[in-house]
C-alpha cells in the first residue's frame, strides 16, 4: 500500500511556501530519500554510517554536482542508509557569469 494512503501512517505536511520559486538565489536544506526507504546506500553500527558501494556513488554524485554546476555550492551534507541530506546553496552571481548572455 502507498504510504500516503496508509490511514496507519502519519501525513506529513509539506512546508515548501506556496508560490516561492526555488530556483532562487539562497540556501535550501534538501532531504533525497530512497523508495520505499529502502536502506541502499550503507548501514549504521555502532553510531556510526557505513557507506556501501552505492551510498559512496551518492556521495560522490553530491560532489560532482558543484562540479557540473557553477551557480551552486554544497554546503553541510551527509548520506544516510536510506536518504541524503544536504544544504544546497545557488548563487546569483555565478549563475549569470556562467552562461554567455545569461540574466
Amino acid at each position: 500500500m502507498n504510504a500516503s494512503c496508509d490511514p496507519e501512517k502519519p501525513r506529513r505536511r509539506s512546508i515548501r511556501l506556496r508560490d516561492y520559486d526555488y530556483s532562487r538565489a539562497g540556501a535550501y536544506f534538501i532531504t533525497v530519500c530512497t523508495k520505499g526507504q529502502r536502506l541502499l546506500f550503507g548501514e549504521v553500527n555502532d553510531g556510526e554510517v557505513e557507506l556501501n558501494e552505492s551510498g559512496r556513488i551518492a556521495e560522490e554524485e553530491w560532489l560532482n554536482s558543484a562540479r557540473i554546476r557553477i551557480e551552486i555550492k554544497m554546503d553541510t551534507w551527509i548520506v544516510m542508509p536510506n536518504h541524503v541530506h544536504g544544504i544546497v546553496i545557488i548563487d546569483d552571481k555565478r549563475r549569470r557569469g556562467a552562461r554567455p548572455g545569461a540574466r
